[in-house]
């Protein structure tokens, strides 16, 4: 008798299920200043990606971090031939009084200088900033590409929503705060997620299936994936796409070993 096939995994049907990371994978956190070394290891690497066009690119920080967090990113960026720009918010604690307004000044801001739109870079709790301000400004958004975002899931699933919540003096059991976030924006949407983050449930990161967007499994820790050489080169491959001619990453070749794409199922139906 055959068994029957197990149902395939969907983004909302199962999202009660999952949890936080465990203790081990905390630990694997400590990892971070490795996949630094790894990055630097890899320069000549990363020096042959594709040169970018100038365009700009708005970064922001995860929780609890600062512009300072995302300097190595945004050199590398600017090696790359980009116009790389920090948030200038100070330390990311949410949502507070004011910072929501001065992200939408600054993207608008940054679209106006230069004449173009803005492909926009989040690290954790940054990535719904990029992802809410691409919503409320489809106009100035190139681009959205998120790293170990918790966008998708049961909005404790994490091992930083107490901190969250003291720091934002916001709760995370709001649905009408949460729910709107699943959504992606209508620009090409990208999330780099990992299965040993430490500090987010993976199957929060995933992206619902639709033709503009992506995930991309690499392997990093959650506070050292804005320093993965892995993440830094589907950064760069993305930011060189062109919108109007958008491709999902190209995982064929050697990059599979390196990289898996994940299209989970739409509620209801087949995989």
């Amino acid at each position: 008798m055959r068994r029957p096939a197990p149902a395939p995994f969907t983004l909302f049907d199962e999202q009660e299920l999952v949890s936080a990371p465990g203790p081990l994978l905390m630990l694997l956190e400590a990892r971070a200043p490795w996949e630094y070394a790894a990055t630097l290891a890899a320069t000549p690497w990363l020096a042959r990606l594709p040169a970018g066009d100038g365009h700009p690119v708005l970064v922001f920080p995860g929780l609890g971090a600062a512009d300072f967090s995302t300097l190595p990113l945004r050199r590398f960026l600017r090696r790359r031939g980009y116009r790389p720009y920090a948030w200038e918010q100070g330390f990311n604690f949410g949502p507070r009084r004011g910072v929501l307004d001065a992200c939408r000044r600054r993207l608008a801001d940054l679209a106006q200088h230069h004449g173009g739109k803005v492909s926009l870079i989040g690290w954790s709790l940054g990535g719904l900033y990029a992802r809410e301000l691409a919503k409320e400004q489809p106009e100035n958004a190139r681009c959205v590409i998120t790293l170990g975002t918790p966008f998708a899931g049961p909005p404790r699933a994490t091992n930083a929503w107490r901190f969250y919540e003291l720091v934002s003096g916001q709760s995370t059991q709001d649905p009408a705060l949460t729910e709107p976030l699943r959504r992606p924006p209508a620009c090409p949407t990208t999330s780099l997620y990992s299965k040993t983050d430490g500090i987010v449930a993976w199957r929060c990161s995933l992206n619902e299936p639709a033709p503009h967007t992506e995930n991309i499994e690499i392997r990093a820790s959650h506070v050292g994936m804005g320093l993965n050489p892995l993440a830094l080169a589907a950064i760069a491959d993305r930011l060189a796409q062109d919108p109007q001619a958008w491709r999902r990453f190209d995982v064929a070749g050697a990059r599979r070993w390196l990289y898996k794409q994940t299209q989970p199922a739409a509620a209801g139906t087949a995989a």
